[in-house]
């Protein structure tokens, strides 16, 4: 028998709009204790704006928000156990580390040799021993973002929203940081929300994901489930890469009508005489444009209906001139019938 799931937060029908754009269109979800969630989605699709409803900081127009089954819609931020991270830090230039980490605890009147134990602990947690009487100005970006994450932990809030915080670190810093972050999540305990437009820092560090698309949630589910069976369209194109066929390109293929995805990395690229096994599709076409990217190559693949395929396939023996040559060249394209994605019509 599984054990109940215990809900942190609770959206019931949220509404907020500005004016006559509904940022946020009657959106429900449950986030459970101790989960990692993520709520993705492009820039102007609502999972900011669902962040700030969260943190007190917006009010909706009309539904409910449940935190630990307390419907906090009309309270204020400081009324609420939550503690925000934010993109740019907002640290205090003028304390230490140790000064903004403690900062909270002092606020509370926290005694200052328990204070000073709890900053130090909390700094050895987000790997920052011994930089405590540094200024953030010494400090490089993925060092201040750990330590407006001590700052926010070391209330232990029953809740921390995460507002793109890793935005402004460099590719390599970020990915490193996605690790890190979850690590400190499952070693608090502490339920996380995370707004990102980044689906690898999603599918990265999520316990599941919501996938926001103008105001509404497309998709709620883990990162394999978004990945591997998108519900939609938006989805299927904004988590990953993924061709979408549709018309004649569809019947060609399937001989059938309706839209599919399919991701290109479970296409194989093979000679024209391979025979197709009868657990798969086959279609010929034509490399119309090779991109070599080191680990991998992306091929675009023109079929006879003028459609094009997207395919992925690793370097394991191959040269970046071999790749380049496939250019102009006449391929067949296979993939197993059960990788096709039968993606739902549009959202009313």
């Amino acid at each position: 028998m599984t054990e109940a799931k215990t809900s942190a937060v609770r959206l019931v029908n949220v509404m907020r709009h500005f004016g006559a754009v509904r940022a946020v269109d009657e959106v429900s979800l449950d986030v459970y204790d101790g989960e990692f969630f993520s709520m993705l989605g492009p820039s102007g699709s609502g999972k900011t704006t669902c962040l700030r409803l969260i943190a007190g900081f917006e009010h909706p127009n009309s539904g409910q928000i449940i935190l630990h089954g307390r419907d906090v819609a009309k309270l204020p931020p400081y009324e609420r156990d939550v503690n925000t991270v934010f993109q740019d830090y907002a640290l205090f230039p003028h304390m230490t580390v140790a000064q903004n980490v403690g900062y909270g605890l002092m606020i509370k009147k926290v005694p200052k040799a328990d204070r000073a134990a709890q900053v130090t602990a909390m700094l050895d947690l987000v790997r920052l021993p011994g930089l405590g009487d540094r200024k953030p100005a010494q400090l490089s970006g993925g060092q201040r973002q750990r330590v407006a994450l001590a700052r926010a932990l070391i209330n232990h809030p029953s809740l921390l929203l995460l507002d793109e915080p890793l935005g402004a670190l460099d590719l390599k810093l970020r990915q490193q940081m996605q690790v890190e972050l979850k690590n400190i999540q499952e070693q608090v305990g502490i339920t996380f929300i995370y707004v990102t437009h980044d689906q690898e820092e999603a599918l990265t560090m999520s316990d599941r994901v919501a996938v926001f698309n103008g105001g509404k949630i497309e998709q709620i589910g883990s990162p394999a489930e978004i990945y591997e069976n998108p519900q939609t369209e938006f989805v299927a194109g904004f988590v990953g890469v993924s061709n979408i066929v549709s018309g004649a390109a569809a019947r060609q293929i399937t001989d059938m009508d309706g839209t599919f995805s399919i991701r290109p990395e479970k296409i194989r690229m093979v000679a024209l005489e391979t025979p197709t096994p009868p657990d798969s599709y086959g279609v010929v076409g034509r490399v119309r444009d090779v991109v070599y990217l080191g680990m991998h190559t992306r091929y675009l693949v023109e079929l006879v209906t003028g459609s094009d395929l997207t395919v992925v396939q690793q370097n394991l023996e191959t040269t970046s001139m071999e790749v380049l040559a496939a250019k102009g060249r006449q391929v067949k394209l296979v993939w197993r019938r059960d990788f096709n994605r039968v993606i739902a019509g549009e959202r009313g």
